[in-house]
C-alpha cells in the first residue's frame, strides 16, 4: 500500500558543496517515484529558486501533455539561525539549523526577506539570522525544528531540556502550533534515536506535531560517492570520513515512527 509522502528536507547543488542534486534529475526521479510534491531547503540561500521553478514549469507541461500528474514545489530554506543577536561577530557562538517553508505568496516573500538580511545583516562564516528578524517576518511560513544541527535537538544532546523547552516554546510563540513542527530523522545515528524520543515527549506535552523527513543530499544511491567528495572538500576531510547524508527515498520506505522514533529506512534507487 502507497502511502503518501512529501519531502521536507532537500538539498540540491545550490547548497554549494555539499548537495548534488541538480534539480531536473531530483524532480524527475520524484515524479518516477509518484510524489506529487516536495520542498528545496538549501543551506542558507535560495540561490537555486528561480531554476527550480523553471525546471518544474516545464516537467509539468510535459507530464500533462503526456496525461500524467504534475509536482508542486515547496519553497524554503535550511537556514542558519543564531541565539544572539545577527549583528553579533562573535567565534564559537552557536549557529543552529531551522527549516522554513514557504506556505503562501506571503510567506515566500517573508523568506526571501530573511534570507536576504542573514546575508546583509548576520552573515559570519554563515549567512544568519536571528529571533527578532524571524519574529518580525514570520506570516505565511512554516517552520521544522531542523536535524540534530537545530535548536531543540542540540538542547536535548546537551541534555539541556529547561533550555530545549525554552527555545520550543518560543518557535511555538513566533510561528504558532499550526506552523511549527518538531522534526525526526533517522540515518542510524545514536543522536538521533536521543533527540526523536525527546521530541515525541515534548510533542505530547506542548501539543505540538511531529514530522519526518530524510535529509537528502543526492537522488540516487549510485550518486552518494560523489556526494561525499563534496563533502570532504567543504570539510577539509578525506573520503573515509563516514558521511551519514540521505537519498531520495520513497515514504513507504520511510517505516513507522514509533516511541523510540523513526525506524530503519532504506533508500529506493
Amino acid at each position: 500500500m502507497n502511502v503518501p509522502f512529501t519531502h521536507l528536507h532537500v538539498h540540491t547543488q545550490y547548497s554549494l558543496l555539499d548537495g548534488a542534486s541538480k534539480p531536473k534529475e531530483l524532480l524527475q526521479r520524484a515524479m518516477e517515484l509518484g510524489m506529487d510534491s516536495i520542498a528545496i531547503t538549501d543551506h542558507g540561500n535560495m540561490y537555486g529558486a528561480v531554476d527550480v521553478y523553471q525546471t518544474a514549469q516545464k516537467l509539468n507541461k510535459e507530464a500533462e501533455k503526456e496525461g500524467k500528474p504534475g509536482l508542486k514545489v515547496i519553497f524554503g530554506c535550511e537556514c542558519y539561525i543564531t541565539p544572539g543577536s545577527r549583528f553579533d561577530r562573535i567565534d564559537k557562538q552557536p549557529r543552529y539549523h531551522l527549516i522554513l517553508l514557504a506556505e503562501n505568496q506571503e510567506g515566500y516573500h517573508n523568506l526571501v526577506k530573511l534570507v536576504s538580511l542573514g546575508f546583509i545583516d548576520g552573515f559570519y562564516r554563515k549567512p544568519r539570522i536571528d529571533k527578532d528578524i524571524l519574529r518580525k517576518y514570520s506570516k505565511g511560513i512554516i517552520c521544522l525544528s531542523a536535524c540534530i544541527q537545530g535548536e531543540v535537538p542540540q538542547m536535548i544532546l546537551q541534555r539541556n531540556l529547561d533550555g530545549a523547552e525554552r527555545a520550543l516554546q518560543e518557535y511555538i510563540d513566533i510561528f504558532g502550533k499550526d506552523n511549527f513542527f518538531l522534526e525526526m530523522q533517522n540515518h542510524d545515528l545514536e543522536e538521533e534515536r536521543t533527540v526523536n524520543q525527546q521530541l515525541h515527549i515534548f510533542a505530547e506535552k506542548y501539543g505540538v506535531k511531529l514530522v519526518v523527513t530524510n535529509d537528502i543530499h543526492y537522488v540516487k544511491r549510485e550518486d552518494a560517492s560523489a556526494q561525499d567528495v563534496l563533502l570532504c572538500i567543504q570539510t577539509n576531510k578525506n573520503v573515509d570520513y563516514p558521511c551519514h547524508c540521505g537519498t531520495l527515498q520513497r515514504g513507504p520506505d520511510l517505516r513507522s515512527v514509533t516511541a523510540a522514533g523513526v525506524s530503519d529506512s532504506g533508500a529506493v534507487s
